[in-house]
């Protein structure tokens, strides 16, 4: 292993220049998240309760735009490689066009049919009723964001991952204040609890989007070619479909399984101290994963452009064994971590800020401890999955490792663990992580083929 990870000088600093950035950008956007359970959180369990079960549609909306931008960069990063200008355009058109009309259609089904979506979530009423006018505002912030994110996603795939964290970060800046401001009433505003949370959130989108638009508009390094976005041509169109619609389809699937897992405990015999505590837990486990998601999408990056610039399948092989092996140690420093702050920190001192009710703290230990204890593992797979196989334009063998551990195991294990059998929460727990046990070995034998190292330009000429 250790011979695996050496490489030649410059290496490595080339994966922290990429990564640092992007660590960075995804520190700000979950720290975002965890303001906003933070702030909710003060005003009760059942407010934080219902902003859980509110945020599962919001959730979806989100990773799906993650994967139409993932998507994107499948083919960005091997045109960069071969400095295809506008290719790059063409290919954000097709994305913003997808990515516009997807996030428009749920912020208006989440509008006219708040109560309804949330019903199928909880049976609690008295979490509807929290939740219905926050998901209402909060679902059309998403159709801002996802045009910011497209443009945030064009510079990552370029090299350029330092503007994606300026941006959210003026996005984190705003939101913070506001939640602060429309939350609690501070300023003369007035108190507005959940819905100042949601308005938090849309006003800073508005910000984010402003500010994305400033800076294209100035923009040279990657200059706006409206004709290639505005029409991108249908064989820009057909290589988007076949290399990105299974990295969507992947997405929406993988974000309707792990919502599944959040209805589950919604359905639950305690399920408000379990939506309670996966809240907080689901947001510090967001924080910590950010390094691995970092090294993840440099090397989509890395592989991609690899590539792109006509290396040897060994060359491509074994620069992502070493990001492979890499993103693993990082994971298994993540997990000592973890498991030092839970009883030095997380116990004595988060726990009772937002007064957890005692089964929310068993169920909130739980999870923490399961979290860290698979943390190399995920690594390893995020990396895999997201970072090495889709650059290499194995889509569709990535997603059938992602989504099908998902479905076959872990909603399966946790559905009947905790409505049938109302095992243990450490038991249930443990049913979550079990598609881990299978992504591994599966993904494993599918990188060492090498049938997932292609040139996906080819197609588009």
């Amino acid at each position: 292993m250790l011979r695996a990870l050496r490489r030649e000088p410059g290496f490595y600093q080339k994966l922290w220049a990429l990564s640092a950035p992007i660590i960075l950008q995804n520190i700000i956007t979950t720290s975002l998240g965890f303001a906003d359970t933070f702030m909710v959180g003060l005003l009760g369990n059942a407010e934080m309760a219902a902003v859980t079960a509110a945020n599962v549609p919001v959730f979806i909306i989100q990773i799906v735009i993650f994967g139409f931008q993932s998507g994107m960069a499948v083919l960005v990063s091997q045109y960069w490689g071969r400095g295809d200008v506008d290719n790059i355009n063409r290919c954000m058109g097709v994305a913003l066009y997808a990515v516009t009309g997807f996030s428009t259609v749920l912020a208006l089904i989440t509008f006219f049919f708040p109560s309804q979506v949330l019903g199928l979530i909880t049976p609690n009423q008295e979490l509807v009723a929290l939740g219905a006018r926050y998901i209402q505002i909060v679902g059309f912030s998403y159709i801002l964001n996802g045009v910011s994110s497209i443009y945030a996603g064009l510079h990552r795939s370029t090299e350029y991952p330092k503007f994606g964290m300026a941006l959210y970060g003026i996005s984190m800046c705003v939101n913070t204040f506001l939640n602060y401001v429309l939350i609690f009433g501070k300023f003369g505003a007035p108190a507005m609890g959940v819905t100042g949370a949601a308005a938090a959130t849309l006003i800073s989108r508005v910000v984010e989007f402003l500010a994305a638009g400033a800076f294209a508009l100035r923009s040279r390094r990657l200059p706006l070619r409206w004709r290639c976005i505005l029409r991108p041509g249908k064989p820009i169109l057909h290589s988007f479909i076949r290399y990105s619609a299974p990295v969507v389809c992947n997405e929406a699937m993988w974000s309707v399984g792990t919502s599944m897992l959040t209805v589950i405990m919604g359905h639950m015999s305690n399920s408000q101290d379990m939506l309670a505590a996966y809240a907080l837990i689901g947001n510090i486990d967001r924080i910590s994963t950010v390094v691995c998601f970092g090294i993840a999408a440099a090397a989509a990056v890395t592989v991609g452009k690899e590539i792109g610039q006509g290396h040897t399948p060994q060359r491509v092989y074994d620069v992502s064994w070493t990001l492979l092996l890499a993103s693993m140690l990082v994971g298994g420093a993540v997990m000592v971590l973890l498991l030092v702050l839970l009883p030095t920190f997380f116990r004595p001192v988060l726990f009772p800020l937002f007064e957890l009710t005692p089964g929310a703290v068993e169920a909130a230990t739980c999870l923490s401890v399961i979290y860290a204890v698979f943390m190399p593992m995920r690594s390893f797979d995020i990396t895999n999955i997201t970072g090495v196989l889709r650059a290499g334009g194995d889509a569709k063998a990535a997603s059938l490792i992602d989504i099908g551990p998902l479905w076959l195991a872990a909603i399966p294990l946790m559905a009947l663990t905790g409505l049938v059998f109302h095992a243990p929460t450490w038991v249930v727990c443990i049913a979550m992580q079990a598609e881990n046990l299978l992504k591994c070995p599966i993904g494993l034998i599918r990188f060492h083929s090498r049938r997932w190292i292609n040139d996906v330009t080819r197609s588009g000429e």
